[in-house]
């Protein structure tokens, strides 16, 4: 069995059921390498302004191993960050047919891209866009650096057409591309929907939302790129409609969102809510919205349509392009004109029915965008590329 090293900085809830998944199906065989270090599973979030320990598994399922990390300050929010001595030696003692690595812009990560170059196959995941690049001559820099840095990789898993686009523009080419959409795990979400359901009403009346008002949900961390304080502002000039703005989440901009929210009785704010609770709150909205200035993707907007809701998503998202059909399973909207968005919602507030065709539609959509087919298009990767290496004679 072909033998597949996954180096990715630490257990994430979006990743670990596709590890799982590919393990199951036997296909290949994978470890997974995690290169912050053990630190890694307990860690504060400065983005929730918390620390945050995850209500599902991360790490059964699947073999792995904690890489010693000598940084002296390790994670992920720098280049130093991820500093592993070990990691090349250690993966080439297992013996692996070819490695996939999330992200290049670690010491370790890179430095793996470049010493198995031409020995093994070197599949890169990344989720980068062309939507919000710098101007310049910083661009004209950072674009020759980062044909070079793609000049080791052999292929590339692309989560989207923006993505698609960053990585040709960067030097690949058509067959080097293979398309491993962004997935979260669909079925957690969907099921039991009725039970869900149940919870969700209980909670909105909990709340003091009316059955009648229309709810449109914000889940996130409230941070400047996410852009919560455009939420804040379309619930402001929309005061004295039957319409209601959750936000849930923590973040540097909570006591900021709050205190400028104190006057408007439309917008609610729910604390950080984990994983298990998450198909519950997705509920408790009509519409969720995403208003991000900057998002390579934004797998809120997959979760709340495996949830069966309509979507609003700003066009700074990455799967804005790929997910959202305007008056089919949502509205594409641009942050710098509010006033669309505004007449989007009283539109829907007066064809509700609309918003539940919408939410059957996202439903339909996002079937597309599973774990499995991500799973089926790394093994194809690396079963083209051993074939194409080892041609039957």
């Amino acid at each position: 069995m072909l033998r597949l090293a996954i180096i990715t900085t630490h257990p994430i809830q979006y990743n670990a059921p596709m590890f799982k998944l590919l393990a199951e199906r036997k296909r290949i065989e994978v470890k997974v390498f995690y290169t912050w270090g053990e630190t890694a599973i307990d860690k504060y979030d400065p983005g929730f302004n918390k620390h945050i320990e995850w209500d599902i598994p991360l790490l059964g399922g699947y073999s792995y191993c904690f890489v010693n990390n000598i940084s002296a300050v390790p994670g992920s929010n720098s280049f130093k960050g991820i500093d592993n001595p070990t990691l090349i030696k250690q993966i080439e003692t297992w013996k692996a047919d070819a490695v996939l690595v999330y992200g290049w812009c670690f010491k370790s990560h890179l430095k793996a891209i470049r010493y198995f170059h031409k020995k093994i196959a070197v599949i890169f995941r990344g989720d980068s866009t062309t939507l919000n690049e710098a101007k310049g001559l910083k661009k004209i820099a950072r674009t020759l650096f980062l044909k070079w840095v793609y000049s080791y990789v052999d292929y590339a898993l692309y989560v989207g057409v923006h993505n698609k686009s960053y990585f040709k523009k960067h030097g690949l080419k058509e067959n080097q591309l293979f398309l491993a959409a962004h997935a979260v795990d669909n079925g957690r979400f969907a099921q039991p929907d009725d039970e869900y359901k149940a919870a969700a009403k209980k909670w909105r009346y909990e709340l003091g939302i009316r059955e009648h008002e229309l709810t449109i949900l914000f889940a996130g961390k409230l941070e400047a790129v996410k852009n919560p304080g455009f939420i804040v502002n379309l619930a402001k000039k929309m005061m004295g409609l039957p319409i209601k703005f959750i936000l849930v989440g923590n973040g540097h901009l909570e006591k900021e969102l709050r205190t400028s929210s104190l006057d408007c009785p439309n917008i609610l704010f729910l604390d950080f809510q984990n994983q298990l609770k998450m198909p519950i709150v997705y509920r408790l909205g009509d519409l969720f919205i995403l208003s991000s200035k900057s998002e390579t993707w934004g797998l809120g907007v997959n979760e709340a349509m495996a949830c069966g809701k309509g979507v609003l998503v700003s066009d700074r998202c990455g799967c804005a392009a790929d997910l959202v059909t305007n008056d089919q399973n949502g509205y594409v909207f641009s942050i710098e004109r509010s006033d669309d968005v505004i007449n989007k919602i009283k539109e829907f507030l007066t064809h509700k029915e609309q918003v539940k065709m919408m939410g059957m539609a996202s439903s339909r959509k996002i079937a597309e965008f599973s774990f499995l087919n991500t799973a089926k298009a790394i093994e194809m990767v690396i079963m083209n590329d051993f074939n194409s290496h080892h041609p039957i004679k």
